[in-house]
Formats: structure tokens, sequence, C-alpha cells
């Protein structure tokens, strides 16, 4: 082989290796960049008119997901340790920052200044829990983690800290013993939680803002008088089928019930489940919703789609 020949093999090998790290680096599906969004995966987003329908223009609307990566601008997720008890067990982890030190400064967003949730790989568990900051910015809060297997702990929150945006990280959980994963619940239209039925309408498409509207129920009569959880009436988080990316809205403006609405794009195509938080009676609860996002067909959008947890899948919310 001639040495122009070699330079333009070890070139072009050497761009294959760069696009692969790319790609791992960024994730699965078209993700976006996170200057087109507040925080990566937390958005508030509005209808944008002219939203197009084509791959392309779907791509470039798409708002960047969230919790792909442990570490981001500058912050990293450490979890201490990484593979807690079966059970309830005490999580702790803190955020670092470029030079390692732990975070103590942190702004207040909906009430808290930073929003932890847990889900099991199979997202048939998912717990929105509120830890307690130590002086030395080590968090910790009491977890159930009821089966065996894999996880991920995602932390959501703006350091305080001048132009700081919002961050959102994810890192893996592993809890020891015999793992048995679960299928994804199937699509449905309701949900049931301790009495409450929760029916989800509207869609939820890649690239493209859409509403989607959750009306509260009890024995067939409207829930009216909801009561504010985090600063809303409603408390909605998105996470995909596979990589577990993290969305997570808020409600547009409306009163306490029965309806509450939501505007959202889901950054690809694939399967998502909602995780609903609202409160009522003093109490937290949560209804889980299995939606396809950009799918042809049965079960295409939100309006197809819903279904609750099993009892011992019901969320948790540890409260510091």
């Amino acid at each position: 082989m001639n040495t122009g020949v070699r330079i333009t093999a070890f070139a072009a090998a050497l761009a294959a290796a760069f696009g692969a790290a790319y790609g791992v680096g960024r994730g699965v599906g078209p993700v976006g960049e996170p200057e087109r969004a507040e925080r990566a995966g937390h958005a508030e987003a509005t209808p944008r008119e002219g939203a197009g329908h084509g791959g392309h223009e779907e791509a470039a609307n798409a708002p960047a997901a969230g919790g792909l990566q442990v570490s981001e601008g500058g912050y990293t997720l450490a979890l201490d340790p990484p593979t807690p008890a079966r059970g309830t067990s005490t999580l702790k982890f803190s955020i670092r920052d470029a030079t390692g030190r732990k975070v103590t400064a942190f702004s207040t967003e909906h009430g808290k200044e930073l929003h932890f949730i847990v889900a099991s790989r199979d997202l048939t568990v998912f717990r929105h829990l509120h830890p307690v900051k130590g002086a030395d910015g080590t968090w910790s809060v009491a977890a159930d983690l009821p089966a065996a297997g894999a996880y991920k702990a995602f932390a959501d929150f703006k350091p305080a800290v001048k132009g700081a945006r919002g961050v959102t990280l994810g890192a893996d959980l592993s809890v020891p013993g015999a793992y048995a994963p679960r299928p994804m619940p199937p699509v449905t239209p309701t949900a049931e939680v301790d009495g409450y039925q929760v029916r989800l309408g509207g869609t939820l498409d890649p690239g493209r803002a859409g509403e989607l509207r959750l009306t509260v129920t009890k024995a067939g009569k409207p829930v009216t008088d909801l009561q504010a959880y985090l600063g809303a009436y409603g408390h909605l988080v998105a996470l995909r089928d596979g990589d577990l990316a993290y969305l997570h809205v808020h409600p547009n403006e409306g009163g306490p019930g029965p309806d509450v609405s939501f505007t959202a794009t889901a950054p690809s195509a694939g399967t998502y489940r909602l995780f609903l938080d609202f409160q009522h009676e003093g109490k937290v609860r949560t209804a889980a919703f299995t939606v396809r996002a950009g799918a042809a067909g049965p079960g295409a959008g939100a309006t197809a789609g819903g279904t609750g947890e099993a009892p011992h899948d019901a969320a948790g919310h540890a409260h510091g």
C-alpha cells in the first residue's frame, strides 16, 4: 500500500472512530441540542405554529432529552453506594462540580432544591422522592425498591450560580438478587390508583408539541378539589423505554380538577411511560400510563394509552 493510500485509510478510520464515540455520547434517538430547551429533559413547552410533520422538522423541534448522562455541564451525579439492598433502604448521593467538590447551593424550583426520581429499567417501579441535603452537600432519602434488578436514578436541579441552567443527570442503580424483568404494561385508556380513575387523552408526538389531558374521577364523580403539589395541580414525568430518556413537563393554566392539562413534546418516536403525581385529601398518588409516540395504528399517541400500577408498584413519596 503506497503512502497516499495509507494516509487516506487512516483518516477514514479516525473519522469513523470519532463518529462512533459521538453516537454513544449522544444516546439513542434524536434528542436535540441542550440550547434548544431551558433544561435537558425539563420542558414547559408551548405549541409551535407550523410544527412540521416531516422527519427533519420533527427532529429539529424535538426537546433535549435529559438523564442520559451521569455527567453534563461540569456536574456529576455520584451515588454512594450504587448498590442498595432490596426493600426499604437509605439512598445517599451528591452532585459534584468539575473539580470534584460537592455542590451545596441550589436554586429552588417547583418547591424543591432538587427533584430525585428512581425508576426500574423495566419501568414497572417509579419513585418520586424528596431527599434531605446535609451541610456537606450529601443528600439522603429512604426508598422502597421492591425487587432485585437494574434501576436508574435521576437528579433534576439548577445550581445557584449566576447564569446556570437546569440539569438532569442519570446514574445506574443495581439491587442485588435474582432478577426477573416484567413486561411493559399494556396500552389502555385509563389508570386506577387507590379508588381513583384517571383517563388520559390527547397526543404525545415526536418533535411536535401536543396536549396531554388527564381527567381524575372517584366513584364515577369528577374530582374538582385537587390540591397543589410542588406548586401545581399535577406533576408529570415521561421516561422513554430502552434508554430511559427523561422528559419532565408541568401543567398548563387551569383549575383544581378534574382535568389537568400538559403540553409536551416527545424527543423521538417510541414507547414511553407517563407518571402523573396528583394530590387529593392530603395524599399524593401516582397514575401510570404506557404511550406510543410516533406509531401508526392502534396505540398511536396518547389517546389510547394508559395503565395503572399494581399495588406494590405505587410510587413512593418520601418527604424531607
